[in-house]
Order: C-alpha cells, then sequence, then structure tokens
C-alpha cells in the first residue's frame, strides 16, 4: 500500500470546513468520494490541520494510504476530472510510510485579506474582509513586529479549544497595501483555534483606533478581552505547510 502526499487548493465558501460530516459538505468527504470513484478504495484522508466553514486554502497538504497502481503524477488530473471547480488538487507525489500531513508539519503559512474601502469589492466579496473605516496601515505594521518570536497566545484563541499549552512561536509576519488591498501573511510553528483571525482583528480595532493598547501589553495579558474581534473566515487563506 503506497503513501500519498497532495496540495490542495480550494475556496471554502460552499464548505462547512474541511472535515467530513454527516449532514453537511466538507472538503475532506468530497475529495474522498471523488478517490472513491476513481479507484474504489474507501481512504481516509488526512489534512495539516482543519480549516473551518468558509475558510480557502491556497496550499493544503493531505496524505492517503493507496493500494492502486495509478501514477502518482496522474492522480491530480484523474481526482480533477471529478472534483467541483472549487477544489483542485495541484501535485501528488508518493512519501515515505512514516509521513503524515499533520504529525510531519514543521510549521505554516497563512495569508489574510482586508479590502479597504468605503465600498464592498464584487471582486473580492468571498475572499476577503471588507473594512469600510480608515485604517493607519502604518501603525498596524508597527504593532505586528510585537507578535514575532515565542509568546503564550492564550488570549488568541477561541473558547471551546480543549489545547493546554498556548506557546507558539510566530518566525515572520508581513502587511502589504495594494491600492484598498491589504495583505496580511504571517508563518509560525502552530497556530491556536482561531488565532489568525483574533490577530487580524486586533490589528483592524488597533488601525480604526479601537485600541490604544500595545501589542506587546495584549500579548503578555493572555487575556482575550484585551484583543480584537473575530474577523470572519472568508478572508483567510493557508498558503503552504512546511515539513
Amino acid at each position: 500500500m503506497r503513501n500519498l502526499k497532495v496540495t490542495i487548493q480550494y475556496n471554502g465558501e460552499n464548505y462547512c470546513g474541511w472535515q467530513k460530516q454527516p449532514d453537511t459538505l466538507g472538503i475532506q468527504g468530497t475529495i474522498q468520494n471523488a478517490i472513491y470513484e476513481i479507484t474504489k478504495e474507501e481512504v481516509q484522508l488526512n489534512a495539516s490541520g482543519r480549516t473551518d466553514a468558509g475558510v480557502h486554502a491556497l496550499g493544503q497538504v493531505a496524505n492517503f494510504k493507496l493500494e492502486s497502481k495509478i501514477p502518482a503524477y496522474k492522480i491530480p488530473s484523474a481526482l480533477n476530472a471529478k472534483l467541483p471547480k472549487d477544489i483542485s488538487i495541484i501535485a501528488c507525489t508518493e512519501v515515505d510510510d512514516e509521513f503524515h500531513s499533520r504529525y510531519s508539519a514543521k510549521g505554516k503559512r497563512y495569508r489574510y485579506l482586508i479590502y479597504n474601502n468605503m465600498y464592498r469589492s464584487p471582486i473580492y466579496k468571498d475572499t476577503s474582509y471588507h473594512v469600510r473605516y480608515d485604517l493607519d496601515f502604518e501603525k498596524m505594521c508597527e504593532e505586528a513586529k510585537h507578535l514575532i518570536g515565542e509568546h503564550d497566545f492564550k488570549g488568541f484563541m477561541s473558547s471551546g479549544s480543549s489545547v493546554n499549552d498556548t506557546v507558539r512561536t510566530i518566525y515572520d509576519i508581513t502587511l502589504e497595501k495594494q491600492e484598498n488591498l491589504i495583505i496580511l501573511e504571517v508563518e509560525g510553528n502552530g497556530f491556536l483555534y482561531n488565532m489568525v483571525r483574533i490577530i487580524v482583528g486586533t490589528l483592524v480595532d488597533i488601525g480604526r483606533g479601537r485600541i490604544n493598547e500595545s501589542l506587546k501589553d495584549i500579548i503578555d495579558s493572555k487575556n482575550r478581552g484585551k484583543c480584537g474581534h473575530t474577523a470572519p473566515p472568508h478572508g483567510l487563506f493557508l498558503k503552504k505547510v512546511d515539513y
């Protein structure tokens, strides 16, 4: 039996998230069904991490075990012929048996898009957070630097998570402005539940002047109440996974 690693892009607008669920449409179940159509094998597709409803991916990674002898390089085309147009397999390679897309991962990079304009954009409506208020972009960039390094990000985690260790390391965070679009990218060794979306919401509130406290003090407080709002899911992309 072979262990296959696939890289996946998807627009999460029409899905309940990654995880397969009985009565709702998930990315995992949709791809597993396509694999079954081609191979008649029921597989367990393991992702690098579960994305929430509405979240997108530019480079989600998953692996599965397969008996079929279909060459790895042919699998993307075969699956894409069966998949809806908002999901695409963009790469497939055979990996050693010990590889697991989640447990072998060393880090992840996320992208978040903010459309900062008084009026909504029909182009970016499903893939960005529309913020109509003026934002102090330079202040957002300056405060974001405090996120880099190892910190206890307990305050940047939504309730409902069973994680006990809330210490994570952020390797890099960048903000770039292209006309009305603000592109935030953050890379780290791991992220807590809704951590990226809370980071974005906090930076937006700082940019609006709704939060005047230093982001360093907010991190040190470990208090969710001192952070900003949770930005909506549809602006978030899993960009890449590092191994």
